[in-house]
């Protein structure tokens, strides 16, 4: 197998599973790696529907050389295979989710995802965009990954150390899901566009013990979150 844990540019530390009964959500595969914690559960869907393959990124290169050795174990009557994911092909899974708007419980441990909550049909209006093409042309950005207890406080911390605070209580927007609970999301306003230049830079650190993901936004988008 060649390719060491280094945590090069290029590695994710995230495994692909394939074979999935078309019902799991993120707690039945948050169950099957118990122990390894995972930080983030992508199940992917095509036109609202899952395909029975998902993306989990792990804690580190390590926790990928565990959880590779689950594969062709069971989750209910199916076998799942696991095998190294692509950072390429995680980010296009991303982005193709953002396209489907249906981003409303992808992420976290799940600590309390329904069932697979229904596919979210599709919110009209063009998808914004792939992620990661850092067109900044607003002062929002969008968090995605938190952990649930996340406050508005841990938030102004997270983006403290890189000499930018965003605008307080009032520029800060914690996204809920339809239970009323936080969804792992939230948009973040700053003074200025090079204010969000800079908080981008801060994409993929960590907010306690999850990889927090930045992506630049817009007033628009985050107002379309709180309506839900």
């Amino acid at each position: 197998g060649g390719g060491g844990g280094m945590h090069a540019g290029r590695t994710l530390p995230a495994v692909r599973l394939r074979g999935l009964p078309f019902n799991a959500n993120e707690n039945d595969i948050c169950a099957f790696f118990q122990g390894l914690e995972p930080v983030d559960v992508l199940i992917e869907k095509s036109g609202g529907r899952p395909t029975g393959s998902s993306f989990v990124v792990l804690a580190s290169m390590m926790h990928v050389e565990y959880a590779l050795q689950r594969s062709r174990q069971m989750m209910g009557r199916r076998y799942i295979e696991v095998f190294r994911a692509k950072k390429s092909d995680y980010y296009n899974a991303v982005a193709a989710t953002v396209a489907e708007g249906s981003l409303g419980h992808v992420n976290e441990a799940g600590e309390y995802e329904g069932g697979g909550g229904g596919g979210g049909g599709g919110g009209g209006g063009p998808p914004p965009g792939p992620p990661r093409q850092l067109e900044v042309t607003t002062p929002v950005v969008k968090m995605r990954g938190l952990p649930f207890s996340a406050t508005k406080e841990d938030i102004v911390a997270f983006f403290n150390d890189s000499a930018i605070t965003p605008l307080l209580n009032d520029g800060i927007h914690i996204v809920c899901n339809p239970e009323g609970r936080p969804s792992g999301m939230a948009f973040v306003e700053f003074v200025s566009e090079d204010e969000a230049r800079t908080a981008l830079s801060k994409d993929r650190q960590t907010l306690g013990s999850r990889y927090i993901e930045l992506f630049p936004s817009s007033r628009e988008e985050a107002m379309k979150s709180s309506v839900r």
